[in-house]
């Protein structure tokens, strides 16, 4: 065939495909309008089709990172050639008060064993912030999760905050970062990989994200009841002025033709309250949800 036949039909399928994605995309930008946020949109379907909306900006992860920690942490255990078994010393004094954290509340004794898996699981399906942190202590601090993810090719992201350096200084809040399009890119890899660490370590985080029991307003918001969600949140501080640093939801939609859309939702310095931003990432969630459950 032609080059030139076969460039002019790729622009045509290309010109298509955004005329098509258009439409979301209006629908989306009427949902964020007159907010007082910037948000951030990416969204991939199938796996290939693509759209962001104000994907320039840097997004405080929040504890979106226990995503990308849980990555960092099982690649970790292939490496050494360890079980999801293997037992971490949690000490009374790896149990910070005064934050999230079921952990916590379920063993406040402290001074136990506990598998790694069961950690990750708090991590990422309760959003534990002392789990996280031990795990950090596991790994040999945020630059380990950080230098890993680059690794398979994710570099518009910076992890080197901990949940305690963050609460004790919110500013820090700012430093874990990531765009949308970064965070949506990392679940697809995970989700379409197949030889990163054993098939149950894959499991292990897919069930945890799909067990995720917070941020049910979010991504799920206004789905229909059953829809299959794997998703992470990530939720900030507010400083004394009301400010927002974050408000987060990074997940994958299972849909009715029995294809996935991964989506990512990051809300940053937001003036509305936390209804609102839950609402704003709810209704961008069912407007992708509605426009490619036909495609």
């Amino acid at each position: 065939m032609n080059r030139f036949l076969i460039l002019g039909c790729f622009l045509w399928i290309t010109i298509l495909g955004f005329a098509q994605n258009n439409e979301l995309r209006k629908n989306i930008q009427s949902i964020i309008e007159n907010k007082n946020a910037t948000v951030g949109v990416a969204i991939i379907f199938n796996g290939k089709d693509t759209l962001t909306v104000n994907n320039q900006y840097r997004y405080p992860t929040m504890s979106v990172y226990k995503f990308h920690q849980a990555l960092a942490v099982l690649d970790n255990l292939n490496r050494r050639n360890l079980p999801l078994d293997q037992q971490i010393y949690v000490s009374k004094a790896a149990l910070q008060p005064d934050t999230h954290s079921p952990l916590r509340e379920a063993r406040p004794e402290g001074n136990f064993y506990m598998p790694i898996k069961e950690l990750l699981q708090y991590s990422v399906s309760q959003s534990d912030n002392n789990a996280c942190d031990i795990l950090f202590d596991f790994l040999g601090g945020p630059n380990y999760v950080e230098k890993y993810i680059k690794s398979l090719g994710i570099m518009q992201i910076a992890i080197t905050a901990t949940e305690q350096e963050m609460h004790d200084d919110p500013n820090k809040q700012y430093a874990n970062w990531t765009t949308p399009y970064a965070a949506v890119e990392l679940l697809e890899k995970f989700k379409q990989q197949d030889n990163w660490f054993p098939s149950q370590s894959k499991s292990l985080l897919w069930d945890a994200l799909v067990e995720t029991s917070t941020g049910k307003d979010k991504i799920k918001g206004l789905l229909p009841s059953g829809t299959v969600v794997g998703h992470k949140t990530g939720n900030s501080f507010r400083n004394e002025q009301g400010l927002k640093a974050a408000d987060n939801d990074l997940g994958f939609i299972e849909l009715p033709n029995g294809k996935q859309l991964s989506i990512a939702v990051f809300i940053v310095n937001s003036m509305e309250d936390d209804k609102t931003n839950a609402a704003i990432i709810a209704q961008i969630s069912k407007a992708a949800y509605d426009y490619y459950k036909t495609k």
